[in-house]
C-alpha cells in the first residue's frame, strides 16, 4: 500500500535561511545529539547489556561493557542520523517531529548526511577492531535495515511497516550476546524474538495517539488505515505471543526461577493492559478515555523489568 502526502502546510520551518554554522557552538552541540536519538538508544543498550550477563554467567569484562555500549550507541545514533535526514520533509509536517534540527535548520541536511555516515563507519571499525567483527558486521546490519529497509522501503508504503521495520532494533541483543561469545545460542534468538514481538504493541499504541500527524505526512501506520479494534486486536495477539516466546528461556536452561517469575508477573501485567485496551476500543471509546498511552509506558517498563531479570538470574542460580 503506498500513500501520498495530503496537506503541504508545516508544522515545523523547514531549511532556515540562516546559515546553521552561525548558531551558537553550544545549541549546535546539543542539536547533533539530538540527532542520535538518545532517549531511543537508551532502550536499546537496556536490552544490550543484560545479555552481556546472561551470556558470561555472572559479571561481563567492564571494559568490553563499555566499548560494546559506545559502539552501540555510535551505531544507533548514525542510523537515527541518517533517519532524520531522509525523513527531513515529513518531520516537518508532524507535530511530534516538528523541532528535530533540520526541520529547524540547526543542522543541513549535508551535515546531518555526513555527521550518520562517519558514525555508521566509526562504530563499525570500533566493534571490529576493539570487540570482534561478528558483533561489528551485526551492528552494521542493524544500522542497514532501519536506514534502508524501515525508512526508505516499508514505513511510507506498508502498515507492517514497524512489524518488520523493527528488526533493527532486536539486533541489539544479538550483539550483546556475541560481544561476550563471539558466537551466537538459542538464548539470545529467544530474546531477539521477543523484541520482535514486542515492538509492535509497544509502538502501536503510540501511533493511536498520533494517527492523525501520521495521517498528514502519508505514513500508513496500521491505526492510520485501520479502526482502533483491529488494532487493538493485533496488540493482543502479538502480547500473547511475545509473553510466551519469554518463558523458553527456562525450559532451554538459560535461566532459573527468578527470570520466570518476572517474566510471568510483568508479562501478566502487560495482558491486563492490552485486554484492557482492546475492551475500551471495542467498546467505542475515544480521545483521552481510551487510555492507549497506559500501555506504551508500560511497555517501556515490562522490557526494563525483564532485561534486568536476565542480568540478575545468573547470580541467583
Amino acid at each position: 500500500m503506498c500513500v501520498t502526502a495530503v496537506e503541504s502546510r508545516p508544522a515545523g520551518v523547514l531549511g532556515t535561511s540562516q546559515n546553521p554554522s552561525n548558531r551558537p557552538f553550544g545549541a549546535r552541540v546539543k542539536a547533533f545529539v539530538e540527532l542520535t536519538k538518545p532517549r531511543i538508544i537508551e532502550l536499546l543498550l537496556i536490552t544490550t547489556v543484560p545479555v552481556m550477563f546472561l551470556a558470561e554467567q555472572g559479571v561481563p569484562d567492564l571494559t568490553l561493557v563499555f566499548v560494546t555500549c559506545l559502539g552501540g550507541y555510535l551505531s544507533a545514533g548514525g542510523a537515527n542520523a541518517l533517519n532524520m535526514w531522509y525523513d527531513r520533509d515529513i518531520d516537518a509536517l508532524m507535530e511530534r517531529t516538528s523541532q528535530r534540527p533540520l526541520v529547524t535548520g540547526m543542522v543541513s541536511p549535508r551535515e546531518c548526511l555526513a555527521f550518520g555516515i562517519t558514525l555508521a563507519v566509526v562504530s563499525t571499525l570500533l566493534f571490529g577492531l576493539a570487540v570482534n567483527w561478528l558483533s561489528a558486521w551485526l551492528s552494521l546490519g542493524a544500522l542497514l535495515f532501519y536506514v534502508v529497509v524501515y525508512t526508505m522501503i516499508l514505513k511510507r508504503r506498508t502498515s507492517q511497516n514497524i512489524v518488520w521495520g523493527g528488526i533493527a532494533g532486536c539486533l541489539p541483543v544479538l550483539i550483546g550476546w556475541s560481544s561476550v561469545t563471539n558466537s551466537m545460542s538459542w538464548a539470545p534468538i529467544v530474546l531477539f524474538l521477543v523484541m520482535f514481538f514486542w515492538t509492535p504493541p509497544h509502538y502501536w499504541p503510540l501511533s493511536m495517539r498520533v494517527k492523525e500527524d501520521y495521517a498528514r505526512v502519508g505514513v500508513p501506520m496500521l491505526p492510520v488505515i485501520a479502526s482502533n479494534k483491529v488494532v487493538a486486536r493485533q496488540i493482543v495477539v502479538y502480547s500473547w505471543v511475545m509473553v510466551a516466546v519469554s518463558l523458553l528461556l527456562q525450559p532451554l536452561g538459560y535461566t532459573g526461577w527468578f527470570y520466570t517469575a518476572v517474566a510471568l508477573a510483568t508479562g501478566g501485567w502487560w495482558l491486563w493492559e492490552a485486554h484492557g485496551l482492546q475492551n475500551r476500543a471495542k467498546a467505542e471509546v475515544t480521545g483521552g478515555k481510551l487510555k492507549e498511552m497506559r500501555l506504551f509506558h508500560w511497555s517501556i517498563t515490562y522490557v526494563s523489568l525483564l532485561f534486568v531479570a536476565v542480568a540478575v538470574d545468573p547470580f541467583l542460580r
